[in-house]
């Protein structure tokens, strides 16, 4: 039974696109009819040629039928790619020579036959090529010859029966110029992909792709972001971080920081991720390059996404404070990215993470800041609900991550933008707080899921060799509220060296 049912089911086939074959499981159903619809613009067209390519790439014959766009037009389109299209024929059904016998090339004017002679001539240029991978650009065309949705549909369903004869995969393309509720093509083909162009008030287009039916197919259901670029089209699936689960050790790892260390219980587990939480300037960045910096001189592998500063200004800051980051780069051990969240879609960005940790084994993953990835993207919905998805993914795979988060406000009462605390493993939080006019910074880790972390307070200061965490500031009450009040004869380390008795208070 096992084996019959085996030798039933066929083989995929590819659809010309790696994400579109990872949505459905592994690609299309061959010797199928398949729908692509989309407003003008969306990428069907390109879609159309990735697919018929793959076909030439597996030694499989191609055929384009074109009723919208000239021959020309697609030769042109696949230039701008790269892609050479002589090796698939285009039989072009827009002319205004009138009708060739041989069809070779080309031919009629919709406008000028009747809608039963075109699918003839299709017909019987399929006979004649017998391809293996058929586009019909664009069905458009021929609803507007059939002047009645009951003769439309009718030739739709006898162009299926016909193609259902033949051994070859059909792209139906579509622009979605009939009536909005008309759902009738659906219903007809196998498969249907939708393509989608969301236009922003500021920023490039975010293009999005939907898989809203494919018989005999599990498939991942909702929208996937897409690149349309020199090069053809690129799909991001939607990332279900329940999917992807590796086999780690979770040994806390040194920050490189001694203090910061104590404070954290033992250090960074893999496989948490780690939120720093402060105003601006207090050394939240700094922070998470140190932790970077030991995890590179230990000869591990990281990845810092920086959406707030130029990679010249922090690179120059950090050198400053003395962390080198030039050599690691130049040993492919850090990855440094500067995100544009105006060009750069959420799927696009969870894309590149992914990258970073399957293909490169990055074991560090920073992103600085979440403020400015959420802000910089306000048309998106549900981008935290991507965090969480993308939050996961990183934890099973054994990742420490860790993330930047600031607030409004310097001393005193501070704001967040968001609060995503609760998505978060371990939370560190910064504090400016004023002693004697001099402006002095607090860190004490307020949550860990990880393991037993220290409660108390302890000052922090960014030095000549980087960053430096003291002892807990236990005289002091009030830290927290950034003006408190001191009880104690302890020297602050890193201010003038003085100690602090209570004849002075």
């Amino acid at each position: 039974m096992s084996n019959n049912s085996a030798a039933a089911r066929p083989a995929r086939l590819s659809s010309g696109i790696d994400g579109i074959d990872d949505i459905l499981g592994g690609g299309l159903t061959p010797n199928r009819m398949y729908l692509v619809e989309g407003s003008p613009g969306t990428g069907k067209t390109t879609l159309a040629l990735q697919f018929l390519l793959k076909g030439v790439e597996e030694g499989q014959t191609g055929l384009y039928i074109t009723l919208s766009e000239t021959r020309d037009e697609l030769i042109t389109v696949a230039g701008s790619h790269g892609w050479d299209i002589s090796h698939f024929g285009i039989l072009e059904l827009l002319s205004d020579e009138g009708l060739d016998p041989q069809l070779e090339q080309t031919v009629l004017h919709p406008a000028e036959v009747e809608l039963g002679e075109t699918v003839r001539n299709v017909i019987q240029q399929v006979d004649t090529v017998k391809p293996a991978r058929i586009v019909l650009d664009s069905l458009s065309e021929l609803r507007l010859l059939s002047q009645n949705p009951l003769r439309y549909r009718r030739q739709i369903l006898a162009l299926k029966r016909y193609f259902a004869t033949r051994t070859c995969t059909v792209l139906l393309l579509d622009d979605n110029t009939a009536d909005p509720g008309d759902v009738q093509l659906h219903s007809i083909a196998h498969g249907v992909v939708s393509l989608d162009n969301v236009v922003h008030d500021y920023g490039g287009n975010r293009r999005r792709v939907r898989v809203a039916k494919m018989r005999g197919i599990k498939f991942r259901e909702g929208y996937h972001d897409f690149k349309l670029d020199t090069g053809g089209i690129e799909v991001y699936p939607r990332l279900i971080a329940a999917e992807y689960h590796t086999e780690f050790s979770a040994q806390a790892v040194s920050t490189g920081t001694p203090g910061l260390d104590a404070l954290l219980g033992g250090g960074l587990i893999p496989g948490t991720n780690i939120l720093l939480v402060g105003p601006s300037g207090v050394g939240k960045t700094t922070t998470v390059v140190s932790c970077l910096m030991a995890a590179l001189e230990r000869g591990e592998r990281g990845a810092l996404y920086v959406f707030d500063e130029t990679l010249s200004t922090l690179l120059y800051r950090c050198h400053s404070l003395g962390m080198d980051l030039t050599p690691h780069i130049d040993s492919s051990l850090l990855t440094l990215r500067q995100i544009d969240a105006a060009e750069i879609s959420p799927g696009g960005f969870v894309s590149e993470v992914r990258d970073a940790v399957e293909q490169r084994g990055v074991r560090y993953v920073a992103i600085d800041s979440l403020n400015a990835y959420l802000q910089a993207m306000p048309g998106e919905r549900y981008l935290l609900l991507q965090m969480h998805e993308l939050l996961g993914y990183l934890n099973q795979q054994g990742i420490a991550t860790l993330l930047v988060l600031g607030q409004h406000g310097i001393i005193g009462e501070v704001l967040n933008d968001l609060d995503i605390s609760y998505l978060s493993d371990v939370v560190m939080l910064f504090r400016y707080f004023e002693h004697y006019g001099e402006v002095l910074t607090a860190v004490t880790a307020v949550k860990s899921r990880a393991n037993a972390h220290e409660r108390s307070i302890r000052q922090f200061r960014l030095g000549a060799n980087g960053v430096e965490v003291g002892e807990a500031l236990r005289d002091f009450e009030g830290v927290l509220s950034g003006l408190p009040s001191y009880r104690g004869t302890t020297a602050l380390p890193g201010g003038k060296g003085r100690v602090i008795d209570t004849a002075e208070k």
